[in-house]
C-alpha cells in the first residue's frame, strides 16, 4: 500500500511516502500562483497513492479573505486531484473526524511532526526551521502541548516568524557593524536570509528554491550584491569582508532569536533536549550548542532529504500506523 503525506504551505508544497522512497518539494507561492490544483493533479496521476494524508499552512496566504476560504480552496484542490482515501491533519496532530469542522485544520503541519517525534523519541522541544518560519514545540508523553493556532503559538514563543530562505533581512536587524562603523539598514526587501546563508556556505543553490529579492540569480555573487544593497551599497562601494560580516551578523541574530524562544519554551516545561528538523538544522545546532542542550537531529536519524519535508513524512507515517493498527 502506497501511503503519501503532503504538506501544503503558502510557499512550498512538500510530499513524502511513508517509506521515505518518495520525497518532493515544489515551490508554489499561493499568493501569486494558481498552479496548485494543476500541480496536485500531476502528482496524483504520477504517484497514484492508495492513502493520502494532508497537512496545511497555506490557508494564511493573503490571497484568501480568511483562513476558512484558504482551507476550502486547498481541500477542493486536493479532492479534485486525488481519487484515493484522504485524511486531513488537525492542530492536535490527529486526523480530522468531523467533516464540517475545518477550522482546526489551519496551520497544522507542525502538529503532525511533533506527535510523530513524541512517539519515536519522547519528551523534547521539537524545533523545525523551514524556509519561512521556525516551530518550537514542547512534546510531553508522546504528544505536543503547544497552542493550537499560529496566533497562540506566537504569544507563547512556539512560533518564530523567521526562516532560512524567505525572511527579509531588514526585519531582523536594525543596523550592522561594518568597517566604517555601525550602519543602519534600508527597510526595503533588498536581500533575504537565503542570501546570507548561501554566501556563508550553509545552504546550496539547490536549497535556494524561493525567488530572489531582485529577481536575479542565486549565485554567491548575486547574493553578495543583494547583501551590499541592504546598506545602500554595491560591490564597488563595500568590501567583501564587510558583506561577509553582514551575513554573519544575520546568522548570529537568527540563532539568538531561536535561543530566546527555545529557552522560554523549554524552561516552561523542564525540557533539555532538542530534536531538530528542516533546512535550517544548522541554525538549530548552533542554538543547542549555545544553550548547552542535548540535540537529536532528524537528518542523522532519518536522512537530510526527509528532514527538509518532515511534516509530509510525519503525516504519511502517522497515517500508515493508523491503518496498521486497524488491521
Amino acid at each position: 500500500m502506497k501511503v503519501i503525506g503532503i504538506d501544503i504551505g503558502g510557499a512550498n508544497t512538500k510530499l513524502a511516502s511513508s517509506d521515505g522512497g518518495i520525497i518532493e518539494l515544489h515551490y508554489i507561492p499561493l499568493w501569486k500562483d494558481t498552479r496548485l490544483p494543476t500541480a496536485l493533479k500531476e502528482v496524483a496521476d504520477r504517484l497514484k497513492p492508495d492513502k493520502l494524508g494532508v497537512a496545511m499552512t497555506g490557508e494564511l496566504a493573503d490571497c484568501f479573505l480568511d483562513k476558512e476560504e484558504g482551507i476550502r480552496f486547498i481541500m477542493n484542490a486536493v479532492e479534485r486531484a486525488f481519487d484515493c482515501e484522504i485524511k486531513y491533519v488537525n492542530n492536535k496532530g490527529d486526523f480530522n473526524t468531523h467533516v464540517d469542522d475545518i477550522q482546526n485544520l489551519a496551520a497544522a503541519n507542525w502538529a503532525a511532526s511533533a506527535n510523530f517525534i513524541g512517539s519515536e523519541i519522547g519528551d523534547c522541544v521539537f524545533v523545525d526551521v523551514g524556509s519561512t518560519t521556525s516551530d518550537i514545540i514542547p512534546v510531553i508523553d508522546g504528544k505536543h502541548i503547544a497552542g493550537h493556532t499560529d496566533f497562540s503559538r506566537l504569544l507563547r514563543s512556539e512560533l518564530v516568524y523567521a526562516g532560512t530562505l524567505r525572511t527579509n533581512i531588514a526585519t531582523m536587524l536594525d543596523s550592522v557593524k561594518v568597517s566604517g562603523g555601525t550602519c543602519r539598514l534600508s527597510s526595503e526587501q533588498f536581500a533575504t536570509t537565503a542570501d546570507a546563508y548561501l554566501l556563508l556556505g550553509d545552504i546550496t543553490q539547490q536549497i535556494y528554491t524561493c525567488e530572489t529579492a531582485d529577481g536575479a540569480g542565486n549565485t554567491k555573487i548575486d547574493a553578495a550584491r543583494r547583501l551590499g544593497r541592504v546598506v545602500c551599497a554595491d560591490l564597488t562601494g563595500i568590501s567583501k569582508k564587510d558583506i561577509t560580516s553582514i551575513a554573519k551578523q544575520v546568522k548570529d541574530k537568527q540563532v539568538g532569536l531561536l535561543c530566546t524562544a527555545i529557552s522560554e519554551v523549554a524552561g516552561r516545561h523542564g525540557l533539555r533536549t532538542i530534536v531538530s528538523a528542516g533546512i535550517g538544522e544548522f541554525l538549530i545546532k548552533d542554538a543547542a550548542k549555545r544553550l548547552g542542550f542535548d540535540l537529536i537531529s532528524v537528518s542523522e536519524k532519518w536522512g537530510s532529504e526527509i528532514s527538509k519535508v518532515f511534516p509530509a513524512y510525519a503525516t504519511a507515517r502517522i497515517l500508515e500506523t493508523e491503518y496498521d493498527d486497524l488491521s
